[in-house]
């Protein structure tokens, strides 16, 4: 069939998605991203906080829309919000021909062909539904086809998570914490390298603890350094670090590896300790600002990206301030806030005290406002400094290329603006000099080292 598959939602979705577009060509498929010529549509979902989860239903109520005016035979859910709310769907989006939960993605093929045969000669009641157990990690049978253009890649290390913060729903559609075998994602990084991959970004809910189910201990240290030796990988960035996690091992082969970046993201949520409590957060402001220090007085050039949230139940003015003023002291490289969403099933959805709508967004916009100057300020620091950048493709009708620094992860952090007249190729590894900053973003020039 000629399928048109849609991705929902964060980058380690995408590896699912990836994985299931390899499944499917390898059975005979192809794909599309022609909506009325599709005769199949997968929508991969999140449904993580309420933005997620609205638009995974706005999505999928499109998407039916096209067994009327497009070549349409089969719509499939998939991902988190299939796993979450699958009778649901079937019950109220009639139009949805089956569903794959989040561990079970790997039997997207046969439920595809089941859907089609039960389109012709079985009950509605008779959808294919393939829910696995959630503590199952699906098989790897076929190459990922990326989506990423090719030079960089998202390498999930691990699934589900042990954490159980009172906000998220993840445990419960992911099940809990299992770490890939360091063999197999040794197999796949050095597959993805021949394919032209120069950059591994590794993912998981929490990538901190990698190994410490399968071997004892946490080998995300020994991973990096495994990584580091394939032939053409350049870059490895580390996502999803958990503050309290991170050891003096993991910072030791962060320096010690020169194709890991100098970057890390730590999602830490808050400042206040009665609010990081109350989030089942496993750590304190003292402790994160510890490893902050730690951090800085290790790697000095290091970059470090986080999270907050605005408006957690029971968040008083007071803990607002004093998230400002750690955000302020701090001084985070990157950082994104998100408002409180109330997910159904997590115990702070039942917390006393719940804050308004407005409340949540004022504060969520008076951290951002902080956090641009805190931005703005770091991008003009940065000017004289010789960088080597990764191109991610050209400007239209200009002389010039968009490109990435060590310190920006693609999708979610700048760009640098590299003005050249040369033929440079998405992927290509550049050295450059900035020259100026505009906001978020950099501005740079190929750096002649001869003319020094």
């Amino acid at each position: 069939m000629k399928i048109l598959m849609i991705s929902l939602g964060c980058d380690k979705n995408l590896v699912d998605t990836e994985n299931m577009l390899g499944l499917l060509s390898q059975d005979g498929h192809t794909f599309t991203d022609d909506e009325q010529e599709a005769e199949a549509v997968i929508v991969n979902t999140c449904c993580f906080i309420g933005d997620a989860k609205e638009e995974s239903i706005n999505t999928i109520l499109e998407m039916a829309q096209l067994k009327e005016t497009g070549n349409c035979q089969v719509l499939l859910v998939s991902g988190c919000l299939g796993q979450r709310y699958r009778q649901e769907i079937l019950k109220e989006i009639p139009e949805v021909d089956g569903i794959v939960g989040t561990s079970s993605y790997d039997s997207i093929s046969q439920v595809l062909a089941e859907a089609v045969r039960c389109r012709q000669d079985c009950e509605p009641k008779d959808k294919p539904v393939r829910m696995e157990a959630t503590d199952r990690l699906p098989e790897q049978t076929a190459e990922r086809i990326l989506t990423t253009g090719g030079h960089y890649a998202f390498l999930k290390i691990a699934e589900g998570c042990d954490k159980h913060c009172s906000y998220c729903i993840i445990p419960r559609l992911r099940g809990s914490y299992r770490s890939v075998p360091m063999k197999r994602l040794v197999a796949e990084a050095e597959t993805l390298a021949k394919k032209g991959v120069r950059e591994l970004i590794l993912v998981a809910q929490e990538t901190t603890l990698y190994g410490l189910d399968l071997y004892g201990k946490k080998m995300l240290p020994e991973l990096l350094h495994r990584l580091a030796e394939i032939p053409g990988i350049y870059w490895i960035r580390i996502q999803y670090c958990y503050p309290e996690e991170i050891t003096d091992e993991l910072i030791e082969a962060i320096k010690g590896e020169e194709k890991v970046c100098h970057y890390l993201d730590i999602p830490i949520q808050h400042a206040s300790d009665e609010i990081l409590r109350r989030m089942g957060r496993r750590t304190n402001q003292e402790g994160i600002r510890q490893i902050v220090e730690k951090l800085r007085r290790e790697i000095p050039d290091i970059a470090l990206r986080t999270t907050m949230i605005s408006g957690f139940p029971g968040e008083t003015e007071e803990d607002h301030e004093e998230l400002l003023a750690f955000v302020d002291e701090m001084e985070f490289e990157r950082l994104g806030v998100f408002a409180y969403s109330a997910e159904e099933d997590t115990p702070a959805a039942g917390f006393e005290n719940q804050i308004p709508e407005e409340i949540k967004e004022q504060r969520r916009g008076e951290v951002m406002e902080l956090q641009q100057e805190i931005a703005f300020a770091k991008s003009q620091s940065m000017i004289g400094r010789i960088l080597d950048v990764m191109i991610e493709g050209k400007v239209a009708d200009e002389p010039a290329y968009v490109a990435r620094t060590y310190m920006d992860a693609p999708g979610v952090d700048g760009y640098l603006f590299v003005n050249s007249g040369e033929l440079f190729m998405s992927g290509d590894f550049v050295r450059v000099r900035v020259t100026g900053a505009a906001e978020y973003d950099l501005i740079g020039e190929v750096y002649d080292e001869s003319a020094e």
